[in-house]
């Protein structure tokens, strides 16, 4: 009984962490997107550090109760490289994702009159994308699904590496005394602020999909699924394969040469 009550706190906190992003991380993006003049067109890092604080709020909220993956990405990395338990790791997933639905749910109760007002200025129609990126990321000036899959590898590559490094209990270097969360809301914020324009730095399956089955429902329709030039599985796939390489990166390259690693080693030789 106990181990199922552990797994529901888990899986709980999973969804709330998704929940504080969602909901802070989408309400900039409206902030950014419907207002004229935007607060934000010529203060694109306010968009930036909100994302990664609201990462770090997260982390502070939910990291003791299941280490704060609030990522599909950060998940199945774990369950690789750290010893992740599997059968936790498609639970995680679903929690993941219904607190992105859930928080989109927020933004949409936050800003559903302001989304309709700059879908009627504008003469856009939900269906045609009109406020879409509130809620889902889609491909930039001159970006190709494909290259997008490629930017989501990379990007979600340097994430999950340094999500790997923070956290590393045989990194010296790492930040203490709990200070790890601002960090990786540092991470989150800095590749928004270098490379957030290409395809909106989604960097994350559940915070795209969760969003995306949201505004589905509430009429984006096509805009969503299967989104533009059938973007739709860009966001989820690239992210995962990111994951797997930037953990993977950390794990072997990076790990063995930590100074306790290598003691650890060295005591287990003997």
């Amino acid at each position: 009984m106990g181990r199922y009550h552990d797994l529901a706190g888990e899986l709980i906190s999973e969804a709330i962490a998704m929940i504080i992003i969602i909901t802070f991380g989408c309400s900039v993006a409206a902030m950014y997107i419907l207002y004229d003049p935007s607060p934000y067109k010529t203060a694109y890092w306010g968009v930036c550090v909100t994302w990664g604080l609201a990462t770090s709020i997260a982390i502070y909220v939910t990291g003791a109760v299941s280490g704060t993956h609030a990522n599909p990405a950060v998940t199945l990395s774990l369950a690789v490289f750290r010893g992740f338990a599997w059968n936790r790791v498609i639970p995680y997933f679903i929690a993941q994702v219904l607190g992105g639905f859930i928080g989109a749910a927020i933004v949409y109760g936050l800003y559903y009159t302001v989304i309709d007002n700059f879908n009627a200025t504008e003469h856009l129609a939900r269906a045609d994308g009109g406020a879409a990126a509130v809620f889902f990321t889609a491909p930039g000036v001159a970006i190709s699904p494909m290259k997008a899959f490629t930017d989501e590898i990379i990007l979600t590559a340097f994430l999950i590496f340094g999500i790997f490094a923070v956290t590393d209990e045989f990194n010296t270097m790492a930040p203490r005394a709990n200070f790890g969360a601002v960090v990786i809301g540092l991470i989150v914020t800095v590749i928004g602020a270098s490379a957030g324009y290409l395809e909106a730095w989604a960097l994350n399956p559940a915070r795209d999909f969760g969003p995306r089955l949201f505004a589905w429902l509430l009429g984006w329709s096509r805009a969503a699924f299967p989104g533009a030039s059938g973007y739709w599985w860009v966001p989820i796939l690239g992210p995962l394969i990111g994951g797997l390489i930037g953990g993977g990166a950390q794990h072997l390259l990076i790990r063995p040469f930590y100074p306790h690693e290598k003691k650890v080693s060295l005591q287990s030789a003997r």
